[in-house]
């Protein structure tokens, strides 16, 4: 016998409309990124030592060598002093490693069977995916929230629209940096490929990011490479967001296009299309059934 299709019941219209399967989805989608960014946020506040040890070695750069180096590079070289100028690309640095880890997490839950327990939750792998980033965003801007208190201590003042600017650039940065890593962990999958190489590239994109000295003292090449680089468009934004609100503090030119700085809105929309498309290429890449 067979069993008649069911339809959804006719509008006033005289066309099928959707019950409330989808509104109920919906709501159980966004539901199921509110609990993993939670999640996230609740491992932040229950690992304080964690956090603190994370933010040891941007302080560190930041008061040790900022401080040292400031005696020995006039600021009539950068613009401003050298802790000021190297203060956007500490924040770079306070929210790349959080961002980061949300990748290297996403590879050990593969492995200790916990991935397993989340996919049989009833959203889809895109969702759960989203809502990683999600959390690896949420965490990497608090704790540079944490790091952007100290501005006052470098001469930056703590005008508010100044620190919304800084903040939103943060989150913007760790965004784009967070949905690499979740990408290149859905890529690799194995543990010891992802550490290999982030050892391997970590340290030159900060190099190439011009979060220590400005971008123009480095070869065509160099710079053509930074160009590439999301830190940089991260360390630029920032750096840009201070001279906008503080124009005293100008400093050197950071990413150029074809010999120019590009507009600071346009620069904001690219590392923002670079994380969208990188987390579409994740979420399609992941979706895939193991």
């Amino acid at each position: 016998m067979t069993v008649p299709a069911v339809t959804a019941p006719a509008g006033p219209d005289g066309h099928a409309h959707p019950g409330p399967a989808q509104p109920a989805r919906l709501r159980r989608e966004l539901r199921a990124i509110h609990a993993l960014v939670n999640r996230d946020l609740l491992r932040l506040c229950s690992q304080p030592t964690h956090t603190a040890l994370m933010l040891i070695q941007p302080v560190l750069y930041l008061f040790v060598l900022g401080g040292g180096l400031a005696a020995l590079i006039p600021a009539s070289t950068l613009g401003v002093g050298y802790q000021t100028y190297l203060f956007p690309g500490m924040l770079m640095m306070t929210v790349q490693t959080p961002a980061i880890m949300v990748g290297i997490r996403l590879i050990t839950d593969r492995q200790t069977g916990y991935l397993r327990e989340l996919l049989m939750a009833p959203v889809s792998r895109a969702t759960l995916l989203l809502g990683s980033c999600a959390g690896g965003t949420a965490v990497a801007a608090v704790q540079g929230t944490v790091l952007l208190a100290l501005g006052g201590t470098v001469g930056l003042p703590y005008d508010p629209l100044l620190l919304a600017l800084l903040l939103a650039g943060m989150i913007l940065a760790s965004f784009t940096i967070t949905a690499l890593s979740l990408a290149l962990a859905v890529t690799l999958g194995r543990p010891e490929l992802f550490h290999m190489l982030l050892g391997l590239v970590m340290m030159p994109l900060l190099f190439l990011s011009g979060g220590f000295f400005p971008l123009d003292n480095l070869p065509g090449w160099a710079r053509g490479l930074a160009a590439l680089n999301p830190i940089a468009y991260g360390v630029d934004l920032l750096r840009r967001s201070i001279t906008v609100r503080v124009p005293q503090q100008t400093t050197a030119a950071g990413i150029e296009w074809l010999g120019h700085q590009p507009p600071l809105l346009l620069e904001a929309a690219a590392l923002l299309t670079v994380g969208v498309l990188t987390l579409l290429y994740a979420a399609r890449r992941f979706s895939r059934p193991e």
